[in-house]
């Protein structure tokens, strides 16, 4: 599918295979979820420009590249998103950080916003859209949807574990988003949670139920 990135690094493939056995406590989990994101960091800035610059070594006077001032902004769906943050920052620490809250309307069951605040100059920067899982899709097209509506145009999607039920939802409703995971599971199940999948991304990181 254009515009899916999945991720075969042996690394992060390790790492997530960790991340799903169940024994994993929620200490090692918040790990693991904060280095994939790093590790992943590296892929999804892969298309930021460069410019060339002069820089006087000990040695010599050379032309060499650094980025060339884009803008990123990192906005994580609360709450497991944030599980994520940590870990881009590390390698991103010029990225603003928004934040979107969402919850699930019990009669439509369609996806509600109740907290969005992003960075004053989002519409001037690349924003990822941060979210361990894409489930159903529902609330990543409603992120991604809410960005638009602000005048945000680029947008990319990065998750560690996706279904083809939301990479095929999400990819329908913003085709232009590209979307970044470390792995491509099987299914959902009954109750909307992906198989194998690791189980709710955010009880684990918080170590809640």
């Amino acid at each position: 599918m254009e515009n899916l990135f999945i991720f075969d690094h042996p690394l992060i493939q390790h790492k997530i295979s960790l991340m799903r056995d169940k024994r994993t406590t929620t200490k090692e989990f918040r790990e693991l979820v904060s280095e994939v994101s790093m590790l992943m960091a590296y892929e999804v800035t892969r298309d930021l420009p460069l410019k060339e610059v002069e820089i006087e070594t000990p040695i010599a006077v050379a032309k060499t590249k650094v980025l060339a001032g884009k803008k990123m902004a990192l906005v994580p769906i609360l709450r497991a998103g944030l599980g994520m943050v940590d870990g881009m920052l590390s390698l991103l620490p010029m990225a603003k950080v928004g934040h979107i809250g969402l919850y699930r309307d019990p009669q439509t069951l369609e996806p509600v916003e109740y907290y969005c605040k992003l960075p004053e100059d989002a519409q001037e920067r690349e924003i990822v859209v941060l979210d361990p899982m894409l489930a159903t899709g529902g609330s990543a097209s409603a992120a991604v949807s809410f960005l638009k509506s602000k005048g945000i145009a680029n947008i990319k999607f990065m998750c560690l574990i996706a279904a083809p039920e939301g990479i095929e939802r999400l990819h329908r409703d913003h085709p232009d988003v590209p979307i970044f995971c470390a792995a491509e599971d099987v299914r959902l199940n009954d109750h909307a949670y992906i198989v194998p999948g690791l189980g709710d991304a955010g009880d684990r990181l918080f170590g809640t139920k």
